[in-house]
């Protein structure tokens, strides 16, 4: 049988060092895992689980680039996050065995209609409108696991020069294997899955002509540039 139209391939991660690319299955995203940014969101942290949402792979937007500010929102934020590519199957995985999963790491942005996402949870709807968004899921080059242990490296993000956010991935709630392990509970985590393991706190509105870049200690950074609205 033949279909009625074709699909785009998926989205395709560079890998630093590689000439190779990473392909994106699916995004998965971690929410309030720093408790500073629960505050300022002004609720609280729930420490029994890790909680998510998810975003399509056509989200998936590269480091650099320039987009248009979204559509029917006036409140769009950044968010800077950890990202964590998987290369291997994760089913029910412990804590212990849950980094054997890890292909490797990068920067990224959880670009987010405030707003609208605010106005679905005081309805208590789904945030689907205010995080799931045509390039809304920033991602930098990927580094191999191999080349990078995570040991509380800074991580940060500028607006036009000026830092907003600044943490260390010490302060998450939840840390990777724990993130991993939980979410193999509910899903079969396979190659190609990205988790964006949440934000710290500094989150805030971007405009047109700002410009975006993130960093993480010892990652290659995430660029973005907001353009006028369509």
């Amino acid at each position: 049988m033949s279909s009625f139209f074709d699909l785009p391939p998926l989205p395709q991660v560079p890998v630093a060092g590689s000439d190779m690319t990473f392909p994106v299955r699916r995004v998965f995203c971690v929410g309030r895992n720093y408790a500073a940014h629960a505050a300022e969101m002004g609720v609280e942290v729930d420490r029994e689980a890790p909680f998510y949402f998810t975003k399509t792979p056509w989200a998936i937007c590269h480091s650099g680039a320039t987009i248009p500010y979204p559509l029917e929102t006036a409140n769009y934020h950044y968010e800077m996050e950890f990202v964590v590519a998987l290369g291997r199957p994760a089913f029910r995985v412990s804590t212990d065995d849950a980094m054997d999963a890890v292909f490797g790491y990068a920067c990224g942005l959880d670009m987010t209609r405030r707003d609208l996402q605010q106005a679905a949870r005081e309805k208590q709807r789904p945030w689907d409108l205010g995080k799931d968004v045509e390039n809304s899921a920033i991602i930098g080059p990927i580094t191999p696991a191999a080349e990078f242990d995570i040991a509380g490296q800074h991580i940060a993000l500028a607006v036009n020069d000026e830092t907003k956010q600044d943490a260390t991935l010490s302060d998450m709630i939840w840390s990777v294997p724990e993130i991993i392990a939980h979410l193999s509970r509910f899903y079969h985590l396979e190659p190609g899955d990205l988790i964006y393991t949440g934000t710290p706190s500094g989150v805030g509105p971007v405009v047109a002509g700002d410009q975006i870049v993130g960093t993480i200690d010892g990652l290659p950074p995430v660029a973005l540039t907001l353009g006028d609205a369509e």
